[in-house]
């Protein structure tokens, strides 16, 4: 599934291509994805111009000057396509532009999904209501995360994927981030000391920052909205690489884990 850099990745390769302009048709090719797309999606859309684009956890969102934000979620396998040479069949919602681009929203699982909501209203968004917050703003710190984690013996890792104690960390990136911590994953989260905590805090931001200069991480089907792919999977530290050596020169080891495989190396992560 394509986390918060992929997201991220995917917001500042659309920027270029919509931010300021007119948009001429937007075209639904199909009533719903994961769940029904807004019926005045159309109506509302064509002829507004975009007046900006960002991002909050794993949603990207599209403003524009009649006050509505278009939300969508990429789900397990979604991309954009700009200027794509033909339309294909997963590709479910195509936008164009008075500059003449084309973008084509693709998702061939179709776990993803789009919503349209008022600009004023997209922190009510029921999605976005109990979020914590972003992971490389500044409201996320060492101080906050002892605060949300006192008391929990639940592990470190699955609090770490908890949206409600911090917005779009995914496993990819929380078995990165605890690695270069030296956390083990299955350390219980209010036990963790507050030194332990800052360095988790810097590793979390580090990771994601370094894997949106890569692009993110093409593993399957992710691709930015260029074509190109996301590099960051060649610098994993122990992701995807069970049996091979951590940095620190120990074995990384994978176990399953609530419908995803953990990796960690038990050798420095304590």
């Amino acid at each position: 599934m394509p986390e918060l850099p992929e997201v991220e990745t995917t917001v500042r390769g659309l920027r270029p291509v919509l931010e300021g302009q007119r948009l001429t048709l937007v075209e639904p090719r199909r009533a719903d994805i994961r769940r029904a797309i807004p019926v005045d999606l159309r109506q509302r859309m064509t002829g507004a111009t975009v007046t900006g684009l960002g991002r909050r956890a794993k949603y990207g969102l599209i403003a524009t000057d009649r006050g509505d934000t278009m939300i969508f979620h990429l789900g397990m396998s979604g991309r954009w396509r700009v200027d794509p040479e033909a339309i294909g069949t997963h590709d479910h919602l195509v936008l164009e532009t008075a500059a003449g681009r084309r973008l084509a929203l693709n998702d061939a699982r179709r776990f993803g999904s789009i919503d349209l909501v008022r600009s004023d209203a997209v922190d009510a968004f029921a999605p976005f209501r109990a979020l914590g917050p972003e992971p490389l703003g500044p409201a996320f710190d060492a101080g906050y995360l002892a605060a949300r984690l006192a008391g929990r013996t639940a592990p470190i890792k699955a609090l770490l994927l908890d949206q409600r104690i911090v917005a779009g960390l995914g496993n990819i990136y929380v078995c990165e981030a605890l690695n270069m911590a030296g956390i083990a994953p299955s350390a219980a989260g209010g036990a963790i000391r507050p030194v332990r905590l800052r360095a988790l805090v810097d590793a979390a931001k580090a990771v994601l920052l370094s894997a949106i200069d890569a692009g993110g991480s093409t593993l399957r089907d992710y691709a930015r909205p260029d074509g190109e792919l996301g590099y960051f999977s060649k610098q994993f530290r122990v992701y995807a690489r069970a049996g091979e050596a951590c940095p620190c020169g120990g074995i990384v080891e994978r176990r399953p884990d609530g419908g995803r495989s953990t990796f960690w190396c038990p050798e420095c992560q304590r």
